[in-house]
């Protein structure tokens, strides 16, 4: 083996080492009461996550690599299985919080176990395959982690006491600041991912020429002030500002609740919102968080505005350093603005567009089994771009390409404004 391919190896190990670590770090401000709970079908427990990204490293790398290698339990490969029908059947989603056995140090135990036996694979003679399956564990892994806070936030979100998750961390609240636009000049540009030795997603290539027109992008995220200036003006209630779609959703989705962005709610007649330190007063100039794409949309409508398209804002966060709030930051919440100019592209929220998810023109899937990772979910669902608060930062890439239905409001999300120019 070159040196070089020896170094890589080494990398990657020690990644695979520390990322599993990280899902169990993340976990240790849990009580073993939360590891299980589940309060809707769109969320999973902790205890999931915890195995389900296991799963995966055992049925992708070891069962079809490693000699003679048995798996730790039968059941777990249906218990754990999400959705690749090409492995097998699956346990149904929206019991997995009924999964009360096999209990937490059972599936410690498993993790142990699989990691020792990657450790054995690492050590033996690998291919290009087992590599780039490693990585693809990983930064799937990487995907659960930022699951598993954004589940739990919602878990917690929903139990009367407010609990939290950590202690507060100041946000650095600041004075207002304003809206501007930066514009960019149309033509044609390239995006999506060409790189061909670093790991991306199969979604984001290949890379390909787009035709852009000449557009503005806000310089920052839209701040709770501004969204409560919206709903003060019957935001709601309007439902020239709404996609039909979304309108019907205000008589399903927030039917039983007051209309505001999720984990909002009133207290002694003081508006607050449910953060993972807990329940707070809600900060003006922070970014507003948690609404889905129709509320987004209808704000923009309501500014004169639209949301960017994703191809606007992969222009835009082309010359972006990739530095924001991102997990390692402990803050797991939204921060304001820093500057005038085009502030926190990467990391705080992850921000709506208005495109669909669909592929590329010229995209492949995965090979085998694995194409079901992405390519399955390529209709009725949006785009969002940039990372949140809750991903780690070396998980993030200028053509990473988050996806979601437009009703979903649970994740990190937030909005960016665009205009024609």
């Amino acid at each position: 083996m070159l040196e070089k391919e020896k170094k890589s190896l080494k990398m990657l190990a020690h990644k695979y080492e520390s990322v599993r670590s990280q899902s169990l770090k993340l976990c240790e401000p849990l009580e073993v009461e939360d590891y299980s709970l589940q309060a809707m079908e769109n969320v999973s427990p902790p205890k999931w996550h915890l195995a389900h990204t296991t799963w995966f490293f055992e049925t992708f790398l070891l069962v079809p690599f490693l000699k003679d290698y048995e798996v730790f339990s039968r059941p777990f490969e249906v218990l754990f299985n999400s959705y690749y029908n090409g492995v097998g059947d699956q346990y149904p989603r929206s019991w997995r919080g009924l999964l009360s056995r096999p209990t937490l140090a059972t599936v410690i135990e498993y993790r142990t176990h699989v990691d020792k036996h990657i450790e054995t694979l690492l050590n033996g003679k690998t291919t290009s395959d087992i590599c780039f399956r490693i990585a693809l564990g990983i930064n799937h892994e990487q995907q659960h982690q930022e699951l598993l806070l954004t589940d739990l936030k919602y878990n917690f979100g929903h139990n009367p006491l407010y609990p939290a998750y950590c202690e507060s961390v100041s946000v650095g609240e600041t004075s207002e600041n304003v809206f501007t636009f930066s514009e960019f000049g149309g033509g044609i540009y390239e995006i999506g991912s060409d790189i061909e030795d670093e790991f991306c997603f199969d979604n984001e290539r290949p890379r390909h020429e787009v035709l852009v027109k000449d557009y503005s992008l806000a310089n920052r995220l839209v701040t709770n002030a501004e969204f409560l200036e919206f709903i003060d003006d019957g935001g709601y209630e309007r439902p020239e500002l709404w996609l039909s779609d979304g309108w019907n959703t205000l008589f399903s989705l927030i039917k039983k609740e007051p209309r505001l962005p999720l984990y909002w709610f009133y207290e002694d007649g003081c508006l607050k919102e449910y953060t993972l330190s807990g329940a707070q007063e809600i900060l003006p100039n922070i970014p507003v968080c948690h609404v889905n794409a129709y509320e987004a949309d209808a704000f923009a409508r309501w500014k004169n505005c639209r949301l960017p398209t994703e191809v606007e804002w992969e222009i835009a966060a082309g010359n972006q350093s990739k530095k924001g709030n991102f997990v390692e930051g402990g803050i797991y919440h939204p921060v304001p603005a820093m500057t005038s100019d085009i502030d926190g592209l990467f990391g705080n929220l992850w921000e709506w567009t208005s495109s669909s998810y669909s592929p590329y023109p010229g995209y492949k899937a995965f090979d085998g089994q694995l194409g079901e990772y992405n390519s399955k979910f390529m209709a009725n669902q949006l785009v969002l771009r940039g990372g949140s608060c809750v991903t780690p930062q070396d998980h993030i890439r200028l053509t990473y390409r988050n996806f979601f239905y437009p009703i979903d409001r649970w994740q990190f999300s937030g909005i960016r404004l665009a205009s024609d120019n």
